[in-house]
């Protein structure tokens, strides 16, 4: 079943300008949204279950209510658009033809967190849609929208659209904060409890495009709205990708708890010029592969895809047909990621970059099967040896592939 939450007005002419959007419900939950109290609207959207869409999962309201309140210090939301994920595309759809959604969601996660400022930190290579942003805010801020008075409301808030420089790492929440503070893009060490992202020592929350846009409906429409679409733990939709071998590659809003293969066949229209399915990597570059074999059954859900050994990730798809040779892809993973690592930990500046360096030692057929095992042993000293998850996500590449396709990699070595 299709719902569209988020892309409701993709399809509308001009619906990136402030009067079609209006026309078309943008801006429509404020109302209801100022008549409630912050907790109040912080509570409807823990209980409708929205999970981050940014490829951690984690619960947007437990997220939220690790913020102090009320806090001694300013509270900032902080918008992650650095969609930077090999195969993902999505926040980018709600920018170039949405960015008003993006803009009243921030409005309402605001107003929830008692924050008067939020930040856009966005991917430096999205200029175009950076521009089209921009000229959503400039339109709000001229209408009323946002500034000193939110629509005549007692709430003040404003947003500022940062640009990032290209780093795929500044993708990490705390790396990104950092960032945004004017430091090196480096993540930090991880608490010892949960507890909010600190922006220049004041609580912040982080959250990507697709979560702070599906606020708006949670709040118009109240969490049992939201709860009637997906499955118990992974209520609502999300915006799918399909890329790759596929007939019909694109974004698609569907709601979780859909036949993985059903979406394929159904949406994607199979795979291209009449060939085979052999691999998917199902949420974005950094998600373990799955076989063709293993895709019966599985459903496009955090839970489902877990059990299966994967993760959903940002949800982009990326589907390869019987004639990609896995070595070959991995090769490709290895160079994106041993020049994305931004070099902090030893593990992972050092074991990517071998990673790499063996790989085309094996393509250019001068491997052996001890650089294979070599190549295996270093996924153990990547996996959880490190700040963040960028590391791990390069281990779980060489033991997914290897493991799943092993012959096509011992086919090359003596």
């Amino acid at each position: 079943m299709i719902k569209k939450i988020e892309s409701r007005n993709f399809n509308i002419k001009d619906s990136h300008v402030l009067q079609v959007a209006r026309q078309n419900g943008r801006y429509s939950s404020l109302e209801k949204l100022f008549s409630m109290s912050c907790e109040d609207v912080l509570n409807e959207v823990d209980k409708s279950g929205l999970r981050g869409k940014g490829g951690g999962g984690a619960a947007t309201g437990g997220k939220w209510k690790l913020v102090p309140n009320p806090s001694k210090k300013p509270t900032y939301l902080i918008v992650n658009a650095d969609e930077s994920e090999p195969g993902t595309f999505k926040d980018r759809q709600i920018l170039e033809y949405d960015p008003h959604l993006l803009l009243e969601g921030i409005i309402c996660s605001s107003y929830a967190l008692h924050a008067h400022h939020a930040y856009i930190y966005i991917r430096g290579e999205y200029v175009f849609w950076a521009k089209r942003l921009q000229i959503a805010i400039d339109e709000a801020y001229k209408a009323g929208i946002i500034g000193e008075s939110v629509l005549g409301y007692d709430y003040k808030l404003d947003i500022t659209l940062h640009r990032g420089a290209g780093a795929y790492i500044c993708g990490e929440k705390s790396a990104l904060v950092e960032s945004l503070e004017g430091k090196r893009g480096h993540p930090r060490l991880k608490p010892q409890q949960k507890e909010p992202e600190w922006f220049f020592g004041c609580p912040a929350v982080v959250n990507n495009v697709e979560t702070i846009a599906s606020v708006p409906y949670i709040v118009e429409n109240g969490f049992k709205a939201y709860r009637e679409f997906g499955t118990e733990k992974s209520p609502g939709t999300m915006l799918f990708g399909m890329s790759g071998h596929v007939e019909k590659p694109g974004i698609y809003e569907i709601q979780f708890g859909e036949s993985m293969s059903e979406f394929i066949e159904r949406i994607g229209r199979g795979i291209k010029n009449g060939k085979k399915l052999k691999a998917i990597i199902p949420g974005g570059s950094s998600v373990p592969v799955l076989r063709a074999d293993e895709i019966e059954g599985i459903t496009l859900d955090y839970e489902s895809l877990k059990a299966h050994g994967s993760s959903l990730g940002t949800g982009g798809m990326i589907l390869m047909d019987e004639s990609v040779f896995m070595p070959d892809v991995v090769k490709n993973l290895f160079e994106f990621y041993h020049h994305e690592s931004c070099g902090q930990c030893t593990p992972c500046r050092e074991g990517v970059g071998w990673s790499d360096k063996l790989m085309g030692k094996i393509l250019d057929g001068h491997g052996t099967k001890k650089d294979l095992d070599t190549l295996l042993s270093l996924s153990f000293i990547l996996n959880g040896k490190t700040i963040c998850v960028f590391a791990p996500s390069v281990a779980y590449i060489i033991d997914s592939y290897i493991g799943k396709f092993k012959d096509e990699f011992y086919s090359l070595v003596k």
